[in-house]
């Protein structure tokens, strides 16, 4: 007779495998073969994670890539990768780093000088669990990283998306966006705690999607933002103690692998016929509903407004 504690590790167990088998199941999967040969992408934080296999299958299709990255060496080595497994060597490494506006406006006016074309821009790099820190410019390090900085580039670099015909972009975000309760666009610059300073910066990314997608309105150029899944990425390096510990034990245990996760971002990228989605919201490679977060009349162009002015935009800058 098996005792108590043996029939419920064996139900755990079960209810593990089942809830495995059914990520797997529900994954969804870029069936697009659409061919990038003589386009370019540029993705953000392309040397690991989702950022890193997306690079490679937009390599895969002939693309030129721009691996938009802080890390030279680890840049390098992911170039490397690259050009080895696609034979696809029309792959580059353009030093960014998110945390400093100086450097995403010395990225984008090196982009700008030498590129002639931008299909794709897929501002992808992100970063969590780094507590209350400040960066270089003075703001919210984490809400820098994950959006104030993609807000950014996006704008320096919109010239060159408007002048390519059928350019993208496409903000990777969160499910956790879904949680930004009590979000004011008046505290989008201060820290309102590990968790929740998390959770806005991914509303944020939603919403500053929402609100280029009207500002895009007839002009060829659409914008599309994601929930990649749990997945086994780096994203939480900077966790420390029990949140640490929690975060690897669920990420070894349940999480999508980087190429998983990757399949939506790379759908938003390549998918025909999706433009009728201007502005939406994906999961699992489809069309998901509105989180609630995002519904709030006017909360999109409060954020853009604020927004513009935290970073600085110059009135030359301001194209759409």
């Amino acid at each position: 007779m098996l005792s108590i504690t043996t029939i419920i590790f064996l139900i755990i167990f079960v209810l593990v495998i089942a809830f495995k088998i059914y990520m797997k199941v529900t994954t969804g999967w870029c069936r697009s073969h659409t061919c990038l040969v003589g386009k370019t992408a540029i993705v953000t934080g392309a040397n690991t994670g989702i950022g890193y296999d997306t690079a490679l299958d937009f390599a895969k299709r002939g693309a030129r890539v721009i691996l938009a990255c802080r890390d030279e060496g680890r840049a390098e080595e992911a170039r490397v990768r690259i050009v080895e497994e696609t034979g696809n060597k029309n792959i580059v490494v353009q030093l960014i780093n998110m945390s400093s506006f100086e450097s995403v406006r010395g990225f984008a006016k090196k982009i700008n000088e030498t590129e002639e074309r931008l299909d794709i821009l897929v501002n992808n790099a992100g970063a969590g669990g780094i507590g209350d820190k400040r960066s270089t410019d003075g703001h919210v390090l984490l809400m820098q990283i994950n959006y104030l900085s993609a807000f950014l580039l996006t704008n320096l670099l919109i010239g060159l998306l408007k002048k390519t015909k059928g350019s993208r972009v496409v903000n990777v975000s969160s499910i956790a966006a879904k949680y930004a309760r009590n979000f004011e666009v008046a505290d989008v610059d201060k820290f309102p705690g590990i968790y929740s300073v998390y959770n806005y910066s991914k509303l944020c990314n939603i919403l500053f999607t929402i609100e280029l997608a009207k500002r895009l309105d007839g002009i060829e150029t659409t914008t599309y933002s994601l929930h990649p899944g749990a997945v086994k990425t780096e994203i939480f390096r900077h966790a420390k103690g029990t949140s640490k510990f929690i975060l690897n034990f669920l990420k070894n245990l349940f999480f999508k692998t980087s190429e998983e996760g990757a399949q939506t971002t790379i759908y938003c990228s390549v998918a025909k016929d999706i433009e009728k989605y201007n502005g939406a919201h994906f999961e699992d490679c489809q069309e998901v509903p509105a989180y609630i977060t995002t519904r709030v009349p006017g909360l999109s162009k409060k954020l853009w407004d604020l927004t513009k002015d935290i970073v600085e935009l110059k009135p030359e800058e301001l194209l759409i």
